[in-house]
């Protein structure tokens, strides 16, 4: 019988010697931790380690004194606090589990956004959740929807770089004017937007369509990487350009417009992702 109670208290992560000292106090208490000893066959060397411990555990109370008494915590008690705790455990498994799954689908997917608002919904979360530095593509119209979080981001020490078409102002943020912001506009037919939040995550698309505008979201490092390296590129031109442009626009045309003319596919020398 005892050999089976010795078993089950392994099970619910009693040691040996643990469950010798429990069942002992169970058969016969208050003990002395000498009493406890003699009882129960662990070695008086080990007594009060072992009983120490299942005391932190909440599995004997203790009688302070001169020579401290020991006695178990009821078995119905025991048994209630072991599923409670098994429950929680389980609780938290499942809840961490779930993330992580999720956080490695996030990881490896990429998601299509339909919808201007959806698209500037799911910046808003990148912003909002960023936590060392963002870089950002936009134009006017959707830089003003974005400005407040922006702003939070920043506040929260946040470094926020923008590369900006059109008239935009930020008292915040680093910002870039494009050269070119209006003309940009015109060749390429609409508006995108484009963000990279922490390195690690990116949303990119066309945001001028309405509800037919189109981004994807991703963690995925194999877009990661060089979308956030093609932003970074058009900074390194922009300080360029802001340096050396009577030179450039002297070899590739005013707003370097021969080097967009040398790699369009297009006739008309316009893009033509937009149809």
């Amino acid at each position: 019988m005892k050999k089976t109670i010795f078993e089950t208290l392994k099970n619910l992560n009693f040691t040996e010697y643990e469950a010798k000292a429990y069942l002992s106090l169970l058969e016969e208490s208050p003990l002395t931790g000498y009493a406890v000893a003699k009882n129960s066959g662990v070695p008086r060397s080990k007594i009060y380690e072992v009983l120490d411990s299942l005391a932190i555990r909440g599995d004997i109370l203790v009688s302070p004194g001169n020579t401290p008494q020991y006695s178990p915590v009821p078995a119905k008690e025991l048994i209630k606090n072991r599923r409670m705790e098994a429950e929680q455990n389980f609780e938290l498994a499942e809840k961490s589990l779930a993330e992580f799954e999720q956080s490695a689908n996030d990881r490896e997917n990429i998601w299509n956004i339909m919808g201007r608002i959806e698209i500037l919904q799911k910046v808003k979360d990148c912003i909002a959740s960023s936590k060392t530095r963002i870089l950002l593509e936009v134009w006017e119209e959707e830089y003003e929807e974005l400005e407040s979080e922006l702003r939070q981001a920043v506040n929260r020490g946040v470094n926020v770089t923008i590369i900006a078409y059109g008239e935009i102002v930020s008292d915040f943020a680093n910002l870039y004017l494009h050269y070119m912001g209006h003309e940009i506009t015109e060749e390429y037919g609409g508006r995108w937007i484009v963000i990279s939040a922490d390195d690690s995550e990116v949303v990119a698309g066309i945001v001028s369509l309405g509800k037919d505008s189109r981004a994807a979201w991703t963690r995925h490092v194999g877009l990661v990487m060089p979308i956030t390296e093609v932003m970074i590129h058009d900074l390194y031109l922009m300080e360029i350009m802001k340096k050396h442009r009577k030179p450039l626009e002297e070899s590739f045309g005013e707003n370097l417009v021969n080097l967009r003319r040398k790699f369009s596919i297009h006739p008309d020398f316009k893009k033509h992702y937009v149809k």
